[in-house]
C-alpha cells in the first residue's frame, strides 16, 4: 500500500489507542491505515524501526485484529 502522507517517510506507524504498530509497507488492508488517520490517534517512531516501537511498548498487528 502507498505510505500515508503524513507518514511518507515513516514504515512503522503506531496506534495509541490499542499500542499496536503496524508495516505500512506490508499492510494488505488499507483502511486500516485510512481509519487511523481519521482518528488522529497515531505516532511514528524515531529511529522507524519494529525495535523501537517494542521499546516503547507497542505489539506488532498480526493481521487479526489482536496484537502478538
Amino acid at each position: 500500500m502507498e505510505r500515508p502522507g503524513k507518514f511518507e517517510h515513516f514504515r512503522w506507524v503506531g496506534d495509541k489507542r490499542t499500542q499496536v504498530v503496524y508495516d505500512v509497507d506490508n499492510l494488505v488492508d488499507s483502511s486500516i491505515i485510512d481509519e487511523l488517520m481519521e482518528s488522529s490517534s497515531y505516532t511514528c517512531f524515531g529511529p522507524d524501526n519494529l525495535a523501537e516501537a517494542r521499546n516503547r511498548g507497542y505489539r506488532p498487528f498480526n493481521g487479526t485484529g489482536t496484537d502478538t
